[in-house]
């Protein structure tokens, strides 16, 4: 399975679809990844607070692949922002993974009423001077998170991987990434089920004019506009579906109807909001 990658501000290539593990439970992650592994995804997402990072580091040690074709996320938990928490973090969840490295750590929200996400990202910095990190980056960070971040550092994230999908775009946030030569990573790239969004007219006749089901349309239009995904699912008959998206290619106008989609004032969030949840 030869998967797009896309270079991060770092230098190193990240593949442009992974797998992610969100809720997946810790018994049932060995058997997710390592069907993951077996089908060809070679870009695995996890976080300390989804507790599935043993059954992750378990599917990767049987799987046998080289480390160097396998790229690795994880992410900080708000709880651990503060002071030097962070590289106590960093370390726990080597140790979960079995791993000398990650490929990319992420902090994982702003929790803005703490404030600490700026001493976050400093210590991100340091984790990844150390080796512990190839890459770092931020999830759930706005605009206003992002120019403070940078500001107080100078160190522009790799990626940010934020709620994406057809009803919710987050444009100004992707207009900074594009500025800034931050990717943008998209979580809930389906919209977690949560709204109709395969029976949007824009959807269903993209899938049906190449074959496709409504999903593979929908991975499609992520992977066009360049963002870097992972749908998550532990059937490995969908596992297999969401990784079968190289085969045809969305149209100009295609692209544009499903951009279209979005209300445009917030109301597509499915998840918290970053300035909420803390």
């Amino acid at each position: 399975m030869n998967i797009p990658a896309v270079t991060l501000n770092s230098g190193h290539d990240i593949p442009q679809l992974g797998f992610g593990v969100f809720l997946v439970p810790p018994a049932e992650a060995e058997q997710a990844v390592s069907e993951a592994l077996e089908l060809g995804y070679r870009h695995i997402d996890t976080a300390a607070i989804y507790r599935n990072e043993e059954g992750v580091g378990a599917a990767i040690a049987k799987s046998g692949i080289p480390r160097e074709e396998l790229f690795i996320t994880t992410k900080l938990w708000n709880d651990r922002q503060s002071g030097e928490q962070p590289h106590d973090a960093i370390r726990e969840s080597l140790e979960k993974l079995g791993l000398d490295y990650v490929d990319l750590y992420l902090t994982h929200w702003p929790t803005p009423e703490k404030d600490t996400y700026s001493n976050a990202w400093a210590k991100l910095i340091e984790i990844r001077d150390a080796g512990l990190a190839r890459s770092i980056g931020v999830s759930n960070h706005l605009p206003e998170h992002l120019d403070r971040i940078v500001k107080d550092t100078g160190v522009v994230p790799a990626v940010d991987q934020i709620e994406l999908h057809p009803a919710y775009q987050q444009r100004d946030v992707l207009a900074w990434a594009e500025q800034n030569g931050t990717k943008i990573e998209s979580w809930g790239p389906l919209g977690q089920g949560k709204y109709p969004l395969f029976e949007n007219p824009a959807v269903a006749e993209a899938a049906a004019a190449h074959g496709v089901t409504p999903a593979q349309a929908v991975i499609r239009w992520h992977l066009q506009k360049g963002f870097i995904v992972f749908p998550k699912s532990t059937r490995k008959e969908r596992m297999a579906e969401n990784l079968d998206v190289f085969g045809f290619e969305l149209t100009a106008d295609e692209v544009a109807r499903i951009d279209g989609i979005d209300p445009l004032d917030g109301s597509g969030r499915v998840g918290a909001h970053p300035l909420e949840f803390n």
